[in-house]
């Protein structure tokens, strides 16, 4: 996977060598995976090399991010599978780290100075389910200060965006490469009420089942209403109990409602068995005809992009970086990226088997500059 996702864009021999080892050190049972950590894991003596890496070396994070996508695209490739979009919180201490500042962060579930990542998971009907793209949110108030931005390494080019920008970016980015297939675009309130984002997906024949919050407006029968009221209305006959997928306790299961706004295009709720009172709303938009557990399968493929959050940043160390500059961001996230889709890969089906054709190139340009045998031991990942 080395050789084919992360080799090929390195021009010079020792910066690949060393993201090779920055990649197997993600991939270790290192406490806490930073740059003295996983260069002591490489066995150096200090932690410049892998901040060179991050910080000077010469490679793109953004090509190494679309090689990703196509092996996502090989390996788990569904038309039916689902990117789900969301922002988790990385919690920094100063003010000089790009994009941070106080500001909320569900992963903290309160203001807190942090930066802020916006990401799309890739998650197929088999539940496999990986990360394949992220940008980095900087606040407005970034960009009234222009020598904060440069201090923080941020190209001049950069201009403001908000959160479901950036999360239209990356579905756009996967709806342009030809390699990837999906059939659904999912994410929370805070990209389901944007009205621009929903539109962007519209005008791509891109279907989504968004969540929106109770006070969302709709149009029925020529009179303006909310979410939580139109679906008040509705009696007992119109829920339906289904399972949305697995939880961490079984199967989930809720009573469903909907309503149609227009062809293809639906109001979704979600009931509480347990608690009635308990509602959750969508706003959903199909290019064909669907039934209802279709939209409640895609509506449960939201939660995917919160367990790879979990998942890489307790086993990959996603948030374990240790690094200021806006690029250097990018780096260690990507690599942290490719090393949860090697785990993901693996869970999936094994390795596959050479193709007798490439005469050992891989295993050559993946390990070509490696410590030499006898130097110190790897520890087993």
């Amino acid at each position: 996977m080395f050789a084919q996702v992360v080799a090929p864009f390195f021009g010079r021999r020792e910066p690949r060598v060393r993201a090779r080892w920055y990649l197997l050190g993600l991939l270790s049972g290192l406490e806490r995976k930073n740059g003295w950590s996983l260069a002591e894991f490489a066995g150096d003596i200090t932690p410049d090399g892998m901040q060179r890496l991050l910080n000077h070396a010469r490679w793109d994070a953004d090509q190494v991010r679309d090689a990703l996508r196509w092996q996502v695209a090989e390996r788990l490739g569904s038309a039916d599978a689902v990117l789900a979009v969301d922002d988790t919180g990385f919690e920094k201490k100063g003010r000089r780290s790009a994009g941070v500042q106080r500001q909320y962060t569900g992963t903290a579930g309160k203001i807190t100075n942090c930066q802020i990542g916006v990401f799309c998971s890739y998650v197929n009907p088999d539940k496999q389910r990986v990360l394949i793209d992220r940008e980095l949110y900087l606040p407005e108030s970034w960009f009234a200060d222009p020598g904060r931005l440069v201090d923080a390494g941020v190209d001049e080019r950069t201009r403001f965006a908000t959160k479901p920008e950036l999360a239209w970016r990356m579905i756009e980015r996967a709806a342009d490469d030809p390699l990837l297939v999906f059939g659904w675009v999912t994410g929370d309130e805070a990209y389901g009420d944007n009205t621009v984002l929903r539109r962007r997906c519209t005008g791509r024949g891109i279907n989504f089942v968004f969540a929106v919050s109770c006070d969302h407006p709709l149009v029925l029968g020529g009179t303006r209403t909310r979410a939580d009221a139109a679906f008040a209305g509705l009696g007992e006959t119109a829920w339906q109990r289904h399972s949305c997928g697995n939880g961490a306790k079984g199967r989930r299961w809720y009573d469903w409602a909907w309503i149609s706004l227009g062809e293809h295009e639906w109001m979704l709720a979600r009931r509480s068995i347990s608690d009635p009172t308990d509602l959750a709303f969508y706003r959903c938009r199909a290019n064909r005809p669907v039934g209802l557990p279709e939209l409640v399968r895609v509506a449960g493929s939201r939660w995917s992009v919160e367990e790879c959050f979990q998942a890489s940043k307790n086993e990959v160390g996603l948030d374990h970086y240790q690094v200021r500059k806006h690029t250097a961001w990018y780096r260690h996230v990507t690599l942290a990226m490719v090393a949860h889709a090697h785990l993901v890969f693996l869970a999936a089906a094994p390795p596959p088997g050479r193709s007798g054709t490439d005469d050992g190139e891989a295993d050559d340009l993946a390990t070509q500059g490696a410590v030499p045998a006898g130097t110190f031991t790897l520890p087993a990942v």
